[in-house]
């Protein structure tokens, strides 16, 4: 059984090159995959591997960077490995929005997830999932409004225009997208403003399917694609051409060719990228027949059109 650590903190980190080489060599050495990503403003991941050496990782997290308590972590296991490799990167910020949170601009106003329904059911709140477009269709809570903007960078666009005196409940998958946006909302002068503690995951594990007011399946950045209450392996399929997650409906779609296309990209698509795509097929079925690993590649990229899908 495979344990799955997904975490963050917002505290101020030096010597990231060192911090990089230390914990990459340390994922590989103990067959850990997934992705940590350090900044100057903290650490972010999401990572996968056996209990005693996810339990490994997440010492030296504590210890290497002086971390106490992270500031949101979801525990949750899988009879698969999730991800295909170990990924340790260096960015400017841990979520792009334009600031970098420090503590004094740390917020006081996560609500935990037995509390969140009694938030959204509060009049005159807003509900904002601060999630892309194609997370948002996959599920949401009741009620929730999406920013439909592909890039986080352009989140404070869209808060631009919202009232400052209006009540607001933000969430997102684990939360941290939800932290940078409270903090841009608190400079700007809004002081009514609320995130669901440890995003969706944190919820979906905590609270059953009858007293939710979650609406559909929680789609993840890893081999699960989504998940359901409970954290339990969703429905959904992940499409080999777009990536983009791939409904039962959306199957049953003359669009949708295994391996080839789905419904959201079917008409973007080239013939010459359906004929490449279709060979890559035969030769993933091929390499299943005879027992051998065929490794995916992504191979063409989208562009702007892309984007308004």
């Amino acid at each position: 059984m495979f344990h799955i650590f997904g975490f963050y903190k917002f505290k101020k980190l030096l010597g990231l090159k060192s911090l990089k080489i230390t914990f990459q060599d340390m994922l590989l050495k103990n067959n850990v995959r997934g992705t940590i990503i350090f900044s100057n403003e903290g650490v972010n991941g999401t990572i996968s591997g056996y209990k005693d050496n996810i339990f490994i990782i997440k010492k030296n997290l504590n210890k290497i960077c002086k971390i106490k308590d992270f500031d949101s972590e979801n525990n949750s296991t899988n009879n698969f490995q999730p991800f295909h490799k170990s990924k340790v990167k260096i960015k400017k910020e841990l979520v792009p929005i334009g600031i970098q949170i420090s503590k004094t601009l740390k917020l006081n106003n996560s609500i935990e997830p037995k509390k969140w329904n009694s938030l959204l059911k509060q009049k005159n709140i807003k509900i904002i999932d601060a999630r892309k477009p194609f997370e948002y269709n996959v599920g949401s809570f009741k009620g929730a409004v999406n920013p439909n903007i592909n890039n986080f960078r352009d989140f404070p666009k869209y808060l631009k225009k919202i009232n400052k005196k209006e009540k607001i409940a933000m969430f997102c998958t684990g939360g941290i997208r939800c932290e940078k946006a409270s903090v841009y909302l608190k400079k700007k002068g809004f002081k009514n403003v609320f995130q669901l503690k440890g995003g969706i995951l944190n919820y979906l594990k905590q609270i059953n399917k009858k007293q939710s007011l979650w609406k559909g399946e929680c789609y993840v950045f890893d081999n699960r694609i989504s998940v359901k209450h409970k954290l339990k392996i969703g429905t959904y399929s992940m499409c080999s051409a777009c990536r983009k997650p791939v409904s039962i409906k959306e199957k049953k779609s003359n669009k949708y060719v295994q391996g080839i296309s789905c419904p959201k990209c079917h008409d973007y698509l080239t013939v010459c990228q359906k004929k490449r795509f279709a060979m890559r097929q035969s030769q993933i079925l091929i390499a299943k027949k005879t027992g051998k690993k065929y490794f995916f590649q992504r191979e063409f990229s989208w562009g702007k059109n892309w984007l308004k899908i």
